[in-house]
């Protein structure tokens, strides 16, 4: 089911009907990290969250998590190659330091959204100035897991994919 984009950053080759959501370093241990912070969900439960999101607009997920800069990048570059319909990705600890990821992201033709589970505006002023920030469409934090959800319907929105 490929869809021409609904938005000019799409170009004319169809893109799939696969979303990217992509995590980054320590979120493989969601749930038992500093819960108080980060929620008790699991990263099992984030995934289940996308996976049925996405499937509310014919969309399908490709989830994955790495606590590799490189690895993530293969994973963005394999997404533009197959001219995936989005990309979420919270970016975790390489938020604030990939230079790497961001030029990676700035090959994208896709929306990129940028999601955090934690308002990271109100946290350690380190925290706040996001590398991922400068290319994404729009930032989603602190609205815990559902962040996740809210991003899908945000891709979902900008290429016209409808319930």
């Amino acid at each position: 089911m490929a869809r021409a984009g609904a938005d000019d950053t799409r170009c004319s080759a169809q893109m799939s009907d696969t979303l990217y959501v992509l995590n980054g370093p320590n979120l493989n241990l969601l749930g038992t990290r500093e819960p108080e912070l980060y929620g008790r969900a699991t990263l099992a439960d984030v995934e289940q969250l996308c996976r049925t999101t996405a499937q509310r607009f014919g969309l399908t997920v490709e989830f994955r998590q790495s606590n590799h800069e490189g690895e993530i990048i293969d994973w963005i570059h394999q997404a533009r190659a197959e001219n995936a319909a989005g990309l979420v990705i919270n970016p975790a600890g390489y938020t604030t330091t990939s230079v790497a990821i961001l030029d990676a992201l700035h090959t994208m033709k896709a929306p990129v959204i940028e999601v955090h589970i934690t308002n990271i505006h109100a946290r350690e002023p380190f925290r706040r100035r996001s590398y991922v920030s400068r290319v994404a469409r729009a930032v989603v934090c602190g609205f815990g897991i559902q962040g996740y959800a809210l991003a899908i319907a945000g891709v979902a929105a900008l290429i016209g994919a409808k319930e």
